[in-house]
């Protein structure tokens, strides 16, 4: 029996792949169910309870990224994107579309569970519907009652921008957010494509959070696409 409730959905064409990724899966105890297919896929949806999908971008009969937009018509159920596409550009437009995460071929098993962890955690999360009154990452902390961060128990001082920034990537701890998601966020639809102000704004609040900002601990930068809250 499983020791897991939650199904995950693996949408796969490639039998080696589809292999590992239910051994791996078997051997954690989740149940899992498969489809070759995007129609397969949302067939599934829709006759199944899913809770979390694997999904391939590369189908045989239309594009995941397809996929992707008809599942966030109607369901917030977290989607990891398992793929060989490897360009930027690419991650970038499957996030934007409403993917939780990007995987790109090949990747280990330890790696392909610690993002199902993660984005099985936001499932709970959201399933509660609570926010929790304090959100904390190692020694980093957000009051979201009293508008207070503090690291190592020290409030830090932010600007309003470093404050809303912060905010967002706590909403979506472990998630990629991208460049582009970000400057809807924080500074508006109207703002356009300038990343070079986000980046200066990334880079004082790094100077304020990270012990050497160069190496940071908290937010991490995934080339090309965007920023990550690390999920500890």
């Amino acid at each position: 029996m499983s020791r897991h409730e939650e199904i995950v959905l693996v949408v796969e064409d490639n039998q080696q792949i589809i292999n590992f990724i239910t051994y791996v899966l078997k051997q954690e105890g989740f149940s899992y169910l498969t489809s070759g297919t995007a129609q397969g896929a949302l067939s599934a949806m829709v006759s199944q309870h899913i809770d979390l999908m694997l999904l391939d971008l590369g189908l045989p009969d239309f594009d995941g990224m397809e996929v992707i937009r008809q599942v966030r018509e109607w369901s917030e159920m977290p989607i990891i994107v398992v793929s060989a596409r490897d360009q930027d550009r690419e991650k970038a437009a499957a996030l934007d579309a409403g993917a939780d995460d990007y995987l790109t071929k090949p990747f280990s098993a330890t790696e392909l569970m610690a993002r199902i962890r993660v984005a099985l955690r936001h499932l709970s999360q959201m399933a509660k519907n609570q926010p929790q009154p304090v959100s904390t990452v190692g020694e980093l902390s957000m009051d979201w009652e009293k508008h207070i961060v503090t690291l190592k128990g020290n409030e830090l001082h932010l600007t309003p921008l470093e404050y809303s920034l912060l905010s967002l990537l706590f909403k979506n701890i472990g998630k990629v957010l991208t460049t582009q998601n970000i400057l809807r966020e924080i500074y508006g639809v109207g703002y356009g494509t300038d990343t070079q102000a986000l980046r200066t704004l990334m880079a004082g609040l790094r100077r304020k959070i990270e012990e050497v900002p160069a190496k940071p601990r908290y937010i991490l930068t995934e080339i090309g696409v965007g920023y990550r809250l690390v999920d500890e």
